[in-house]
């Protein structure tokens, strides 16, 4: 991985993300992509969309704002977290080996936004939303997820010791699971340990466990297997995470609809607002 993208706003989960990932740059050799949204002059303007879109909810929550300001605010955050890490800020991608900060800066709404910017990096941070409120770092997640065509690292209320260090594999035979696996190589390639956790019997369509062990034997990785009984897929996650010390879970982010309401369920939906762990997931659209 050589480009993570981070969503910026001076907020503490702004902080948060930027430290990690700042932690995950200078283990992987990546360069740190800082992008700040600012709402156009005239936000009350409403945005065409897509599947009901979130241009009008974006206008609704950034009315009023003083866009000058938290731009320039978003900024210095950037700055002092970078130099905090021994990152240099430029303005460009470096024709050397040296790992830099980058800041950007994108007028419109995440809806707009995150479609131009997430698939030109290989990985994106964010932080998971607060129990109370939250409602503009949702906005910010679900279209990280849904936008991006990247693997989406989306973090607790806390700052992480060793970010996906020792990676859990929430494996069910899917095609989602398989492609995440696929995105996020070059983190498993650059993990301490990787373990695979399985709810109950793989009698579905599509590689096992062992096929997957396998395949990740071919590129290096030696993965152990932790079984649940299929009866609770989210707590026997939850439970093989404690069991295998992991800091970070890989799934697919499965989708039952097209409608944005409904669009992830399940187990995603659990991981997503209710579980508190840090998970890397990956929604293939």
């Amino acid at each position: 991985m050589r480009v993570i993208l981070v969503p910026v706003a001076n907020r503490p989960e702004s902080a948060r993300a930027l430290d990690t990932a700042f932690q995950l740059g200078a283990r992987l050799g990546a360069d740190i992509v800082g992008c700040h949204i600012r709402p156009h002059r005239e936000s009350a303007v409403k945005m065409p969309s897509l599947l009901g879109g979130s241009g009008s909810e974006w206008a609704a929550l950034t009315k009023g704002w003083n866009a000058e300001k938290l731009s320039a605010d978003a900024q210095v955050l950037f700055s002092q977290r970078a130099e905090r890490a021994g990152y240099r800020v430029a303005r460009r991608p470096s024709s050397t080996d040296e790992t830099i900060a980058i800041w950007q800066e994108r007028v419109g709404s995440p809806e707009k936004v995150m479609p131009i910017v997430g698939p030109m990096s290989d990985l994106l941070v964010l932080s998971r939303p607060a129990a109370r409120g939250g409602r503009l770092a949702s906005l910010f997640l679900m279209e990280a997820l849904l936008h991006s065509c990247r693997p989406v690292l989306i973090l607790p209320q806390k700052k992480l010791a060793s970010p996906a260090q020792h990676v859990l594999i929430a494996w069910n035979q899917s095609a989602e699971a398989s492609r995440a696996v696929a995105m996020a190589m070059p983190l498993l390639r650059a993990a301490t340990s990787v373990s695979i956790a399985v709810s109950g019997t793989e009698n579905a369509p599509g590689p096992k466990s062992s096929h997957l062990q396998r395949y990740l034997a071919h590129q290096g990785i030696a993965a152990s297997v932790q079984r649940g009984r299929g009866r609770d897929a989210a707590k026997e996650i939850e439970s093989a995470y404690e069991k295998q010390s992991a800091d970070v879970v890989l799934m697919g982010a499965y989708s039952r609809s097209r409608l944005r309401e409904l669009i992830f369920g399940g187990l995603t939906d659990h991981m997503l607002h209710h579980s508190k762990l840090p998970v890397v997931m990956y929604h293939s659209g």
